[in-house]
């Protein structure tokens, strides 16, 4: 697939899943946002960047903490549910920007925080992107990278990303715990601190916020089905009456860019 072919691919479901996407509890969870803050440590003269900012939520999660808070997205739609919640928080010290993530418009060390969240499993260049955010970021900035992570097994591994590119057929796929934390070096970090949570919820309302191709939602819920026997997936799934429930596995990762 091509970056223009994948582009189109992310505009049109994020366009579509601005709202619900925007709303979802495992999304705008308070005590998860709390966390990605605490990994940063902001201080009040701090520059922050959120990468792919989608809604916004990360942005005005920091805006409190420090002196400005800028978001970069390449979909139109998801700025905009952006820029109501922050007039919604009475938020001043934010701005928006509507740019390739691959090719950050920023000049070197513009920041001294740059974090995503729920971005790196859409790229098909993570490591790219996240030599973009060292980029911009001072020395002595904090890096911070937020995302759920599928399974060390190969096999496992392939069924999550197969699950997720039928839910979502802008995804491109998921890496492991160890994949991500390899990013960091590869990119000239050190190795990053962990903390980790759990995105929970039940499948109708994963699919409310989803926009699969006709038919592949059946699909969906039939991997989920099997995989609370059988694990293929490698995340928790459990049924319970006539519900499945899951529970990804997130991590929280932080590192400091050497001065």
């Amino acid at each position: 697939m091509t970056d223009a072919n994948h582009r189109d691919l992310i505009l049109d479901q994020f366009t579509r899943q601005a709202t619900v996407f925007s709303t979802a509890p495992a999304i705008t969870d308070e005590d998860a946002l709390r966390m990605i803050v605490e990994a940063a440590r902001p201080a009040p003269d701090d520059r922050l960047l959120d990468v792919a900012c989608g809604p916004g939520l990360v942005v005005c999660a920091f805006a409190p903490h420090v002196q400005e808070a800028t978001g970069i997205d390449v979909t139109p739609a998801m700025l905009e549910r952006a820029r109501k919640l922050a007039a919604k928080k009475g938020l001043a010290n934010v701005a928006w920007r509507q740019g390739d993530v691959y090719a950050l418009p920023y000049e070197n060390d513009s920041f001294t925080i740059v974090t995503t969240r729920f971005s790196f499993h859409h790229f098909l260049d993570p490591a790219a992107v996240l030599r973009e955010m060292v980029r911009v970021c001072a020395p002595g900035g904090h890096i911070v990278v937020v995302d759920d992570y599928a399974s060390e097994d190969p096999t496992k591994a392939a069924a999550f990303n197969q699950l997720e590119k039928l839910r979502d057929p802008s995804h491109s796929r998921c890496l492991t715990l160890m994949e991500l934390k390899g990013l960091f070096g590869t990119a000239g970090l050190p190795e990053p601190d962990a903390r980790f949570y759990e995105l929970r919820g039940d499948v109708p309302g994963l699919l409310a916020r989803s926009f699969p191709n006709p038919g592949d939602d059946l699909k969906i819920i039939e991997l989920f089905k099997a995989s609370a026997a059988d694990d293929r997936l490698g995340v928790p799934v459990r049924l319970e009456a006539d519900n499945i429930y899951y529970a990804y596995p997130v991590v929280i990762l932080a590192a400091t860019r050497p001065a």
